[in-house]
């Protein structure tokens, strides 16, 4: 359900991740939030990031703001993304090899995906699967109370935590998708009923299903849809799905970015309320797969890479915009970037820059459009040390 971008043309926000602050060196290391909250080092370390984080995206002029991914832990390739929730879901057991997430790159010794590979070590699947102590609703409200702009929170859907888990106790991947769609779900619920005004699923797997070897078929996408839709079942916030083409230690799975063509109807069929798509490869040029299918849902394009340290112009962002809206009316059009920006691939500074260019860029259009544009106090000529 719309909620914080209703009757907003081009809100601007950022997917997720931010990198970490140098300083920034304890981690989680499987304790709960709650209770890492009570070790006083943790805890001044983790609001202190979490400050800069909500600080930067206010100066750069975003409309929505994240809280940076702070709960991760700084590991390998983003190891956290996946593992914060695996080591804390109920059903879990021993960790062993990953083999079957390196089926999805084919990546080799002396490849950076490798290394990648080789630190997810996946845990076996030894009974029912619990929701856990994720403790979303917690984190959400600690990053909220430190703004008045509305705070998105994401977090990793089933379909790609199937991916480095060993399935020794369901009878197939199908029925332990279902699960974990249905403890997500509870986790989820509780959140929404804090009062987060948008969640973010991330990474329902439609676009790299369609051009797998073999591609998935019609049947597969749709289980996709199903298993996403049990998992966002009963949310009355804002939902938004989002999609990348790979972001582990910044590293796209595909150096030149596939189509999305064949995904589009599913992605428009999923029970969100903006489907994500990363466009600033593209600079928004394929996105002619929508006009043929008529949607209510928000398209959020992303417009500056995570896996380029180059900070896109402002000109660059807008005419990435301009080319969505010939397929996406400015209502239903939401600005943002291709993926997070990571915990240690690249730097605040070109996170933060792009950012800003990420809205310079928007303000471009908003002005040829005639809507109001976005402060972007790091941009301000007044505060400039000349």
């Amino acid at each position: 359900m719309l909620g914080a971008t209703k009757d907003r043309k081009l809100v601007t926000a950022m997917v997720g991740s931010f990198p970490r602050p140098t300083w920034f060196t304890e981690n989680l290391h499987g304790r709960n939030f709650r209770e890492a909250m009570a070790d006083s080092l943790y805890r001044e370390q983790y609001l202190d990031a979490l400050a800069c984080y909500i600080s930067e995206q206010e100066r750069a002029g975003l409309d929505i703001l994240t809280d940076g991914d702070a709960r991760f832990d700084l590991e390998v390739g983003g190891r956290s993304w996946f593992f914060y929730v695996l080591e804390r879901l109920g059903g879990l057991g021993a960790m062993t090899d990953a083999a079957a997430f390196r089926e999805v790159t084919g990546a080799r010794p002396g490849q950076i995906l490798f290394e990648v590979h080789e630190a997810l070590q996946a845990p076996t699947v030894t009974g029912k699967i619990e929701r856990g102590s994720l403790q979303y609703a917690a984190m959400w409200k600690t990053a909220q109370k430190m703004s008045s702009k509305p705070i998105k929170f994401g977090a990793i859907t089933g379909a790609p935590l199937t991916s480095v888990m060993r399935n020794e106790f369901y009878p197939n991947d199908q029925a332990l998708m279902m699960d974990l769609a249905a403890a997500l779900n509870e986790e989820l619920l509780e959140l929404d009923a804090a009062g987060c005004p948008i969640i973010q699923i991330e990474e329902p797997t439609h676009h790299i299903a369609c051009i797998s070897s073999p591609p998935a078929s019609e049947k597969e996408l749709e289980f996709l849809t199903a298993a996403f839709n049990r998992e966002v079942r009963g949310l009355k916030t804002e939902i938004w799905a989002h999609t990348c083409w790979g972001n582990p230690n910044q590293q796209s799975f595909y150096w030149e970015r596939p189509s999305y063509e064949r995904s589009i109807p599913y992605l428009l069929s999923l029970d969100a309320d903006v489907v994500m798509l990363e466009c600033s490869r593209s600079l928004a040029k394929d996105l002619g797969a929508l006009d043929r299918i008529k949607t209510d849902k928000k398209i959020a394009i992303g417009v500056v890479d995570h896996t380029n340290t180059t900070v896109e112009p402002a000109e660059m962002v807008a005419t990435t915009i301009r080319n969505a809206l010939k397929h996406v009316p400015p209502e239903r059009l939401i600005v943002t970037s291709d993926c997070g920006f990571g915990r240690e691939g690249m730097s605040r500074r070109i996170a933060f820059y792009k950012c800003v260019s990420l809205v310079q860029g928007t303000n471009i259009v908003r002005r040829e459009l005639g809507l109001p544009e976005a402060e972007v106090r790091a941009a301000d000529p007044r505060f400039a040390l000349d």
